[in-house]
């Protein structure tokens, strides 16, 4: 299999942060999304490449071993660790080698016992023995799910494409923005009978142009005219679940908040619970008076 350069993926430098591997990571997910790229095999392939070279370089162990040995970075550690454990039981101590040793070196039998069982069993050969193949477990996967604040109302269930597979899933409500669940078993193959890996779903849920999100807790802003502020009066507020009556009381100033029990959002894995809806009054004053009114507010300023 050809070398991938997982930087070179996400259009990052070596140098570059987790903060930027994390952006270029969700504009490329985006870009190549087989939602948005639907029957392309192309934009399939690199959707892959992408959560692969996501999953390595946002984990700080995986990308220094992925630093230091390249293409084996899997199993170059292993191979180093085996290597130190053969040139002891020479008699001497190793001191460290390189990627390029790992491909050049013969893991295949016929070493009348030069091997430790260690590095035999992770890499087949050994005294007379046919060569075997390494066993490891699949490799884990990532993938970006975007959804919208009414969409995690309820628990609901959806079909996903991850690695050309239908993964069928419930999302829970109250799920927020950032959070990651586990699917497990569901990454990249096991060779040779190991198990798969697992995956990583994580919920983009952007900012809705109607209500902020704090928590379990909803916010709102309400536009009240000068005359209901001053006089009271019963006006109507939409929430994420429909409509309600709310009664305004006389002299009712800008900035007060009044607070919607059990309005808000679900609370996470916890049925029956919800956050609360706060809404905010903004008064809005009036900007084009008739002559009468406007000599009726010069009365009352007289008064």
């Amino acid at each position: 299999m050809a070398f991938i350069d997982y930087y070179k993926v996400l259009g990052v430098a070596k140098t570059a942060t987790d903060k930027e591997i994390k952006s270029a990571y969700r504009k490329m997910a985006r870009k190549y999304h087989p939602d948005v790229n639907p029957n392309d095999a192309e934009a399939e392939k690199q959707f892959k490449q992408v959560n692969e070279a996501n999953e390595v370089l946002s984990d700080p162990e995986k990308r220094k071993k992925y630093d230091k040995y390249g293409e084996n970075w899997q199993h170059g550690e292993a191979y180093e660790q085996a290597q130190k454990q053969q040139q002891q039981n020479r008699g001497y101590t190793y001191e460290g080698g390189g990627a390029q040793d790992f491909g050049s070196f013969d893991f295949g039998g016929g070493g009348g016992g030069d091997f430790s069982d260690f590095f035999s069993s992770m890499f087949g050969g050994g005294g007379g023995k046919s060569r075997q193949s390494a066993r490891y477990r699949g490799q884990d996967l990532n993938a970006e799910l975007q959804l919208s604040l009414r969409d995690v109302l309820e628990s609901k269930k959806q079909t996903l494409t991850v690695n050309g597979k239908n993964i069928r899933l419930t999302i829970p409500a109250g799920i927020e923005n950032g959070q990651t669940i586990k699917i497990a078993g569901h990454g990249g193959p096991g060779s040779n009978g190991s198990p798969a890996g697992d995956l990583y779903i994580t919920f983009s849920i952007p900012e809705d142009a109607e209500f902020k999100r704090t928590g379990n807790d909803l916010h709102k802003n309400i536009t009240l005219d000068l005359y209901t502020a001053i006089l009271g009066g019963e006006i109507t507020a939409d929430t994420l679940t429909g409509k309600v009556k709310l009664k305004v009381a006389p002299g009712t100033q800008s900035g007060t908040k009044v607070k919607l029990k059990g309005k808000g959002m679900p609370v996470y894995k916890k049925d029956g619970q919800s956050g609360d809806l706060y809404l905010t009054y903004n008064v809005q004053l009036p900007t084009k008076l008739t002559a009468e009114q406007k000599d009726l507010f010069e009365k009352l300023a007289k008064l």
